[in-house]
């Protein structure tokens, strides 16, 4: 396809803000691999976290960040997104986002102009919020500008298979420009080579590594593990959030209980005894930081064999708890629970990817003409682990970024070359898809067994010895069968699954989301782990 100036692999926030800022100048192609709202951004209960409040600062909005991310997040790029947080929430409020109001006479939010929450890890109420259900708000706001714009153009259920590089050119230059992307197209199940000047990596996480996630089915690591293969550099993938309640339900999956319940006065509690346990694990007892909770609670189920604890907010009024959070309220009692006289039953879930693919504060990879933004990156926001409600503010923060260098740069960015078409010899049919979903099972098991909340070297090595297996599986199929959409996720889980472990085992100590009982220390020096290709 011709015509685009600009690729945007991915329609979340990053990726539509990328774009939206891009289209100012440019013609944008955004390729989703399934709906366009099917990525994190629209499963977001919580809301962006932002200095808004006359009793807040920059300053404290920096500390919390450093404190949460366990001293290894960047300084600089810190100050940058928090700095840059405030413009970004009125961007949005331009764009239509409904932003719950402050109310007059509420001493939680005196006078402000929109309702300020608090969650884990915040020393200051600075949450902007639209109810319980910001990033499904934020993304119909940013698709409906999307779609509106002429000069961006959204192609769903494109699955990119990996990025164009200068091996892929017709005569071959070396591998490192990038020039696009080969992506498989659903409805024909053909690969398209799409060509521009620059590319932007806006994917998500890789949260489905995990048996338990909170991430949408399409997070599987995708950006992260086409990156490495083309050349870039990948860091702190170690650090795995796993965010300390999702319900705990047999038919309902990956349903996330959003921190903010803890922030309004949630308290978890023993299910056999009604024993609230976070004071003896830490001083800020349900408000600390998402890695101590989530401990604690791993900790519990562990030492009692429960298969839960209670998350119980029914000590509050009835009307209060209907108004902060109409859509878990609804969600739940749909599942018999009326969580304004019972509690909620939670567990653990993996969360978030706090590495990526490296990064600078323009959204710059290593390789030339490839960008990234959002939690695809390594940024040096998160540090060691992400402050809550900082991870859809980076998506704005580096999505503008990106946006803003590629403008600058736009001249002098090269012309795509002649790229040879995908190899359509490869077409022998299998009946072996079966096989491509044991193995994904099998990944995401012995990862959550063996690479989880609490880690040992015996499990990390027993999970690589696992993983190198697999892979010699994978490109068997990738090397002879049909290239399909689950295959192409299988391939970049491993990739990705691989990078985790590989991390983790290099980290000797405990710090933030890694935790060891081999290295239950924390280090002087905080280092970031950089794998290079």
């Amino acid at each position: 396809m011709t015509g685009h100036d600009v690729i945007i692999i991915g329609s979340g926030a990053a990726g539509l803000t990328a774009a939206l800022t891009l289209a100012e100048r440019h013609k944008v192609l955004v390729l989703a691999k399934g709906a366009l709202s099917d990525g994190s951004t629209a499963w977001a209960q919580g809301g962006i976290a932002a200095v808004l409040d006359a009793g807040d600062t920059f300053e404290s909005h920096i500390e919390d960040t450093m404190v949460a991310g366990a001293g290894l997040n960047q300084r600089d790029v810190v100050e940058f997104v928090v700095e840059n947080a405030p413009a970004a929430i009125e961007r949005l409020a331009e764009l239509g986002v409904p932003f719950n109001a402050g109310e007059e006479g509420n001493n939680l939010s005196l006078g402000e102009r929109w309702h300020l929450t608090r969650e884990g890890g915040h020393s200051h109420r600075r949450i902007v919020h639209v109810d319980d259900a910001t990033g499904a708000a934020v993304q119909r706001a940013l698709e409906k500008a999307a779609a509106a714009n002429p000069n961006i153009t959204l192609k769903p259920d494109m699955v990119v298979v990996d990025l164009i590089t200068g091996r892929h050119q017709e005569h071959y230059s070396g591998a490192g420009h990038v020039w696009g992307v080969y992506a498989y197209d659903r409805a024909t199940q053909k690969v398209e080579a799409f060509t521009a000047r620059a590319t932007i990596l806006a994917t998500g996480g890789a949260g489905r590594t995990y048996l338990f996630s909170t991430a949408p089915r399409g997070a599987t690591g995708d950006g992260i593990a086409m990156a490495w293969r083309a050349g870039a550099r990948v860091a702190n993938m170690e650090f795995m959030q796993f965010h300390p309640t999702c319900l705990y339900n047999l038919e309902v999956k990956n349903f996330l209980i959003t921190e903010a319940v803890r922030g309004e006065g949630g308290q978890l509690k023993l299910p056999t005894t009604g024993e609230r346990f976070m004071p003896r694990f830490d001083p800020r007892e349900e408000l600390a930081p998402r890695d101590v909770v989530a401990r604690a609670i791993d900790h519990e189920i562990k030492r009692l064999g429960l298969d839960y604890v209670h998350l119980d907010i029914s000590h509050k009024p009835a009307d209060f708890v209907k108004q902060h959070f109409p859509n878990i309220h609804d969600k739940l009692l749909g599942l018999g629970i009326d969580i304004t006289k019972q509690p909620i039953p939670v567990v653990p879930a993996q969360h978030y990817t706090c590495g990526g693919v490296v990064v600078d504060k323009a959204g710059r990879t290593d390789l030339p003409g490839l960008y990234a933004a959002g939690e695809v990156t390594m940024s040096g926001l998160h540090g060691a682990n992400r402050l809550a409600s900082n991870s859809l503010l980076e998506c704005f923060v580096y999505g503008e970024a990106a946006a803003r260098d590629i403008i600058a740069n736009f001249t002098s960015l090269p012309e795509p070359p002649p790229i040879r078409p995908w190899d359509e010899s490869r077409v022998t049919e299998t009946d072996e898809e079966v096989i491509v979903q044991h193995n994904w099972r099998e990944i995401r098991r012995f990862m959550w067994d063996y690479v989880g909340i609490v880690r040992t070297t015996k499990r990390l090595e027993r999970a690589m010895h696992r993983v190198n297996l697999l892979a010699q599986e994978v490109d068997d199929y990738y090397g002879h069968f049909r290239v399909t959409p689950d295959l192409i996720e299988l391939r970049n889980l491993l990739e990705v699954a691989r990078l985790i472990v590989r991390s983790a085992l290099a980290r000797k100590e405990s710090r933030g989301l890694h935790y060891t009982t081999d290295y239950p220390m924390t280090l002087p020096e905080a280092r970031d782990t950089v794998l290079v290709p």
